[in-house]
């Protein structure tokens, strides 16, 4: 859902943006490389630091880059293969500093190994998550099953939660349990949608296994 309409919305929002680094002559794999070093210095500078709310600000700002290069490329009537495949390796990237730098900050000042555990859970969880799907797709089979929470939905519910709760550093009360919350709901919600995943390309390992036997 967050996919479909989110990401139109914000389409049309940056169009004219995408279109002025077009004019600077700014390419679109500078965007998308630029984006991932902004959203992982702002991951790993900010959270292990506890510095949630600044760290997601910094984050957010960097992380539109991942719809602004796809931009540039079709205004610019060349999207590529070698793009698309930068594009989706290095959103990986910036997924794991994500969580990385969550997990960092309940290891050292948020002193809760529970919490650095199910930080760790979500990044690898997310990262199977894509995986399964890749995976599938090489082999032929496909994997139309979007699941429970994929990039968009772990990123909002991730962000907002730790941007909301780093307004406890400026004195705003009952605010600092909601990143707990979000990390057990994304982890969660990535477990059911690996599952999801799985049963859909079994089904259809088995379908595609059937044929060949009858052919």
């Amino acid at each position: 859902m967050l996919n479909k309409y989110a990401r139109a919305f914000f389409t049309r929002v940056l169009t004219p943006f995408a279109a002025f680094l077009i004019r600077l002559g700014v390419s679109p794999d500078a965007v998308t490389l630029i984006g991932t070093a902004g959203s992982v210095a702002g991951a790993l500078v900010f959270f292990p630091r506890g510095e949630f709310f600044w760290g997601t600000i910094t984050i957010t700002l960097f992380i539109f880059s991942d719809l602004v290069d796809g931009n540039m490329a079709r205004q610019l009537g060349r999207s590529t293969k070698w793009g698309a495949f930068l594009d989706s390796t290095l959103d990986r990237v910036a997924d794991a500093a994500i969580f990385g730098g969550l997990a960092m900050w309940y290891a050292g000042g948020g002193d809760n190994n529970l919490l650095c555990a199910v930080a760790i859970f979500c990044l690898a969880s997310g990262l199977v998550v894509s995986y399964t799907k890749a995976r599938a797709e090489s082999q032929g089979l496909p994997c139309d099953v979007s699941g429970l929470v994929e990039r968009a939905e772990r990123l909002v519910i991730s962000l907002v939660a730790a941007g909301v709760a780093g307004l406890h550093q400026f004195g705003v009360p009952y605010v600092e349990w909601l990143l707990p919350v979000a990390l057990w709901l994304v982890a969660a919600g990535s477990l059911v949608t690996v599952f999801q995943r799985m049963l859909t390309v079994r089904r259809e390992a088995f379908e595609a296994d059937r044929v060949a036997a009858g052919s």
